[in-house]
């Protein structure tokens, strides 16, 4: 237990620095690109004294070695400072919409596991046969497409061809939005107030995006799945198994998935940064109002707050759900303790 509690405080450890040193590129970075956030807030055509005072009043105009402490300080206080644009709070903004992002995530990640492991397992046990190369064949395919073209193409059969799913939105018009001023999740929200027509309506606006999602990283689980899965039933213990008359299908999708899925487990922390990549992407070409098409709407207006603070927000979610799945894996075996 010690071991498990000491491997625990060095991971937290280490997220601080990583948080850090990302901190510290976006923040440079945003300095260094093209464009003027106080022109660009302004209009091309504003006078060069206005846009001074301007500068004055943000704090632009002192060195960036000034700004970069200045943000520090207030990052470590938890203030994440006020909107360039809107005169908003960028806690507030990022409240507002963190919820429909980690709600698409999580659906997301859920069709990825699902159809990524036991795809991956199946076509281990069905090894070198037909249905092996057809799983393998739309892991490479799932995996080499872009996740908007996917995202534009499920959009234009479902939606448009077939007129099945909506195609933008997390609700449609006629949800009311009182529903869902308890928590921010709407699929929570929509349980708790117990109106289930309204749930209805959050889970069919969030199958195409989470499918989109979920679909394009599918084909790397199913590859290591697979990988994994071939080595684990050449082991002694899967041909013990089989010599004792025990079913294929317990002896394949219970023992033999049970221990091919540790290093799986390793790959979900690697991929959630991924995930959260491909959410932004996913937002912006389904108008799902997340984190990604907020930060996306805010790179446009040059509003360094909110883009420091969105990011700032993503690395943490990133960093936690690493950690988590780090500390089951230090459960499940004990050697990385070590």
């Amino acid at each position: 237990m010690k071991s498990l509690t000491r491997y625990i405080i060095a991971r937290l450890l280490l997220t601080i620095p990583m948080v850090f040193i990302l901190l510290s590129i976006v923040f440079v970075v945003l300095r260094i690109m093209p464009g003027d956030p106080v022109s660009s807030m302004l209009g091309g055509h504003a006078p060069e004294k206005v846009i001074e005072q301007k500068k004055v009043e943000l704090g632009l105009n002192r060195p960036m070695a000034i700004q970069y402490l200045n943000y520090l300080w207030q990052v470590c206080r938890l203030d994440l400072g006020e909107s360039m644009v809107f005169k908003q709070r960028v806690t507030k903004a990022i409240a507002e919409k963190l919820p429909a992002t980690i709600e698409l995530s999580i659906f997301g990640i859920i069709i990825t596991l699902f159809l990524g492991v036991f795809l991956g397992a199946y076509a281990a046990d069905k090894r070198r046969m037909a249905r092996d190369y057809i799983i393998r064949l739309y892991g490479i395919v799932v995996y080499c497409i872009p996740v908007y073209w996917m995202g534009l193409m499920l959009q234009l059969i479902f939606g448009i061809w077939l007129d099945f799913l909506p195609i933008a939105g997390r609700t449609g018009p006629r949800v009311f939005a009182s529903t869902f001023e308890k928590t921010g999740f709407y699929i929570l929200d929509t349980i708790l107030v117990k109106d289930f027509s309204a749930l209805g309506d959050v889970l069919v606006h969030l199958t195409l995006p989470a499918f989109t999602l979920g679909l394009v990283l599918s084909g790397i689980f199913l590859r290591l799945t697979r990988a994994n899965m071939l080595d684990v039933l050449k082991a002694d213990y899967i041909v013990a198994a089989e010599a004792r008359g025990i079913k294929h299908r317990r002896i394949v999708y219970k023992h033999a998935l049970k221990n091919a899925f540790i290093p799986i487990l390793t790959m979900m922390g690697l991929q959630v940064a991924l995930l959260m990549a491909g959410a932004v992407l996913t937002e912006t070409t389904f108008s799902w109002p997340g984190m990604g098409r907020l930060l996306l709407e805010r790179i446009y207006l040059r509003d360094y707050p909110t883009i420091q603070g969105v990011i700032i927000v993503i690395a943490l979610v990133v960093a936690t759900a690493s950690l988590i799945v780090d500390i089951i894996y230090a459960i499940v075996d004990p050697r990385v303790r070590y």
